[in-house]
């Protein structure tokens, strides 16, 4: 609406040059609109079109059945990586460690046991009372129950000595991942309601309870509940002493007392922008946008009621004069000589 709205007033502009000493818009008020995060069904719409709202109050909410579903189980892999790595902190259950340091005792025992038999075969040996083949037997039980030995006691130390400090950091870059994920789904369930972030007036309410609404479509419009400010297109005559911070009378449709504004906004580029290089007639049709600050004493006026701003008193600054140096010969001075 209003960029027809300025298109109308652009042409307005261009065909009637010799109302240049006039500036012609609308009043508006800024227009916060509200989009659907996930493509939902409304579910509730506690307010109706033109009612005030305030900051805080639940305009639109979507259904959450299936971003619960998803909150959900963000949650349990939180609770997953946290007993991952409670459990690579608090090191192993007591009675694993036992049952692991029974393991080094009975291959202790077998390994003492293996060697003295080893040893008497080799004296029977010595002696030439056995073969050869049974004392190799007896070399390889030795041997096998030394390994034992020696694997029963590495794992009694990796039990005791606790996880790696690579496993752990590991493990905290996970319990990490999974809470910034359960932030993230939890904010996303928080946005599927829909609350206003400023006091004003329900403007409109695109989509009716019980419609599916696609992602990122407007589901509100709330226009804020404050002074209304002048939206008005400025000939490129007066463009140029037309600066932020200048104060001007507006004159709005309706009311006697115009109101002293203060410019906020001038567009550096005009309404339309030509493809060629214009003359200086046509460059004189070109307007630009301009938003113009009124009291609080406006706070009530509708929006789009027609604005003017008379432009009479508002002139083009003279441009700088350059003052011209003239080279004068320098007077040379002669001083009486003493004779």
């Amino acid at each position: 609406m209003q960029k027809w709205l300025g298109l109308i007033l652009v042409v307005f502009l261009c065909a009637c040059s010799k109302q240049s000493d006039q500036a012609l818009g609308t009043l508006e008020r800024d227009r916060i609109t509200f989009s659907a995060t996930g493509n939902e069904i409304i579910r509730q719409l506690p307010f109706h079109e033109g009612a005030q709202v305030k900051v805080g109050d639940v305009l639109v909410k979507l259904d959450t059945k299936h971003q619960n579903a998803i909150t959900a189980q963000a949650h349990a892999n939180v609770a997953k990586a946290t007993a991952v790595l409670a459990k690579l902190t608090n090191g192993e259950r007591p009675e694993d460690i036992a049952v692991a340091s029974a393991n080094v005792q009975q291959a202790k025992a077998k390994d003492i046991e293996v060697e003295k038999r080893y040893r008497r075969v080799l004296d029977l040996f010595q002696r030439k009372l056995t073969s050869r083949s049974e004392l190799d037997s007896v070399k390889a039980n030795r041997d096998t129950a030394r390994a034992g030995l020696r694997s029963a006691q590495e794992a009694l130390t990796k039990l005791t000595r606790g996880a790696r400090l690579e496993d752990i950091e590991q493990a905290k870059a996970e319990l990490d991942a999974a809470q910034a994920q359960r932030d993230l789904e939890s904010q996303r369930l928080a946005d599927l309601t829909v609350v206003a972030t400023r006091n004003g007036v329900l403007d409109s309410l695109p989509y009716k309870r019980g419609e599916r609404v696609p992602l990122n479509g407007i589901v509100a419009v709330v226009l804020a509940d404050n002074a209304p400010y002048a939206r008005v297109y400025i000939p490129a005559s007066k463009r140029l002493n037309f600066t932020i911070g200048k104060q001007v009378v507006v004159n709005v449709d309706g009311v006697k007392q115009p109101y002293l504004g203060t410019v906020r906004k001038v567009s550096d580029e005009p309404a339309f922008t030509p493809y060629y290089a214009l003359t200086e007639q046509q460059r004189s049709h070109l307007v630009y946008l301009a938003e113009i600050t009124l009291p609080e004493a406006a706070e009530r006026l509708p929006s789009g009621v027609p604005v003017q701003i008379d432009l009479s008193k508002v002139s083009t600054p003279p441009p700088p004069r350059i003052k011209k140096t003239v080279n004068e010969p320098k007077q040379v001075t002669r001083s009486k000589g003493v004779l």
